[in-house]
């Protein structure tokens, strides 16, 4: 990139970077630091202003930059994850969004520890949780890392390197000093200029193609060099039959994962009621909707105009296609409003991937302290405020996410995350689905279940092409490769539901139906909710 589009850009981050900085100054000078204020910021938001949050949480940089440049290498095969994501709100809604609300206080655990032996449901529910997050945090870094290296020429490590643990530290500051008042602002003003910039960028696409989305498909397929085959299904997913399970798997984490991310449920108690949390699920539906259909036009139109070899010749993985699209669309990389489309659209990035590391080291600090901590220290020593061991707590996760982001900085963004959603599917959702649903689950059914899902998941992941075994893996001179598919949710998320079984039909102790029938009541009617 030539100097005029590093120094905009950098200095459009520095813009943000400091109005956000600003609104967490701001919140912390006016927090009364108790544990509802730093968790849920007060329960005072509106359903429209957490809509915009959780649209913020939720449009990822797997979002914007992962899934236009899965589109822009395979295609069809890429827009599946267009699909699988936004379907997934689905399951959301209708599923765990009031019920969550009314039966929890501030984590999953507290949902799942209603009803069961608080200790080591909050213990497996906790750990659960903060893995989850980590896993989502490295997706985020490595689209940091990609965006920065663009934007210095590409070639940097070290300026990837020093832009992973930038982030890591703005999240840190960002969570240890507004908690989740400042960290909802920050998800607005992001949601808005993601869905400006997106409006733009798809606006200016089919501008260039005069409004003809199929011969915006068809120069697309032309230039990618697989001709018509790339706007049908198995350019990615359709070799041979691992490849079919693979995709099955990624659809099956997808659509079941969004219901257990941590950094999403923790939204719908940011509201004063149950009514407005399945409100705020409406707003960010429609939110999310619209963008998700955006990136099928961006993904499309950075094959179409930028072309899969530029794109693949930027980032192997795909995750600088959006930024490339914007600066052909503004006028190229000579011209002023090429620079000034590419460095809009990468501050853009550049500020949901602030926002979103935020939202998730928020949701796994109040894991640690909420949760691990909690059931974990000895009762004859001092306690901590819970706060204060939150804020800890986002230190060390900061430091665990920065090195793995460093680690897996060649992996696409959108595929990270969708480990990340195989592990919450496998984990949280059985419990949580089983603690809401099921009158005779007891406490080693649930602590079965989250372990039970967790812990194969983790390892199909470690055994799968992703860790070692291909030139593309994280450590390609290993080889440990034993499991094929890339993603293990088709096998791990059964497993989770059948450990819970499991662990309930073998249980010496009787279900509580006294707890059951209390949970059951204020899970639909809300009396006696937080």
């Amino acid at each position: 990139m030539t100097g005029n589009h590093q120094t905009l850009a950098l200095l459009l981050f520095c813009v943000f970077v400091a109005i956000t900085l600003g609104i967490t100054t701001w919140v912390s000078r006016h927090r009364h630091g108790s544990a509802e204020e730093f968790y849920a910021g007060g329960r005072l938001f509106s359903p429209m202003e957490n809509g915009f949050a959780i649209a913020g949480d939720y449009m990822s940089a797997a979002s914007f930059l992962g899934i236009s440049g899965l589109i822009a290498l395979f295609g069809y095969d890429g827009l599946l994850y267009s699909v699988g994501f936004l379907v997934a709100w689905l399951v959301v809604l209708f599923l765990v969004a009031e019920l969550v609300r009314n039966c929890g206080r501030f984590t999953l655990a507290d949902v799942v520890a209603a009803r069961m032996s608080e200790r080591p449901v909050r213990i497996a529910a906790g750990t659960s949780s903060v893995t989850v997050s980590v896993l989502y945090l490295v997706a985020q870094m490595v689209g940091a890392g990609s965006l920065v290296a663009l934007l210095l020429g590409g070639t940097s490590e070290a300026a990837q390197a020093w832009t992973v643990i930038g982030v890591g530290a703005l999240m840190v500051v960002y969570v240890s000093f507004g908690g989740m008042r400042a960290t909802t602002w920050i998800q607005i003003v992001k949601a808005v200029l993601l869905m400006g910039g997106a409006i733009a960028l798809t606006v200016l696409v089919l501008m260039r193609f005069h409004g003809d989305f199929d011969q915006l498909l068809r120069t697309a397929a032309g230039r990618s060099g697989h001709g018509d085959s790339f706007l049908a299904p198995g350019l990615k997913y359709g070799g041979d039959w691992t490849a079919r399970l693979d995709f099955i798997s990624l659809g099956l984490a997808l659509v079941l994962g969004t219901a257990g991310l941590p950094h999403i449920l923790s939204r719908f108690y940011t509201v004063p009621t149950a009514r407005a949390a399945r409100r705020s699920v409406v707003w960010s539906i429609g939110l999310i909707g619209a963008f998700y259909l955006m990136t099928i036009v961006l993904g499309f139109g950075a094959a179409a105009i930028v072309g899969p070899d530029a794109v693949r010749g930027s980032n192997a993985a795909g995750n600088t296609a959006v930024p490339l699209l914007a600066l052909d669309l503004g006028g190229g990389a000579a011209s002023t409003g090429g620079t000034v489309l590419f460095a809009i659209v990468a501050a853009i990035a550049f500020a949901t991937i602030l926002a979103v590391v935020a939202g998730i080291t928020l949701a796994s600090s109040a894991s640690v302290a909420h949760d691990l901590y909690a059931s974990l220290r000895r009762r004859r020593s001092k306690p901590r405020s819970e706060v204060s061991v939150a804020r800890t707590a986002a230190v060390g996760i900061g430091v665990v996410a920065i090195a793995l982001g460093l680690l897996a900085r060649d992996l696409n963004v959108a595929f990270l995350v969708g480990l990340a959603f195989a592990v919450a599917a496998s984990a949280n959702l059985p419990v949580l689905l089983y603690s809401l649903f099921w009158r005779n689950f007891t406490t080693r059914g649930a602590v079965w279940s989250v372990y039970g899902g967790l812990v194969p998941a983790l390892v199909l992941v470690v055994l799968s092409p992703v860790v070692s075994g291909s030139p593309a893996s994280l450590f390609p001179g290993v080889d440990l490769q034993y499991f094929p598919l890339e993603n293990p949710g088709l096998v791990s998320i059964p497993l989770g539901f059948l450990a819970g079984w499991l662990g309930t039909v073998t249980s010496a102790e009787p279900p509580d139906e006294a707890k059951h029938a209390e949970t059951e009541v204020r899970a639909l009617t809300g009396a006696g909710a937080v």
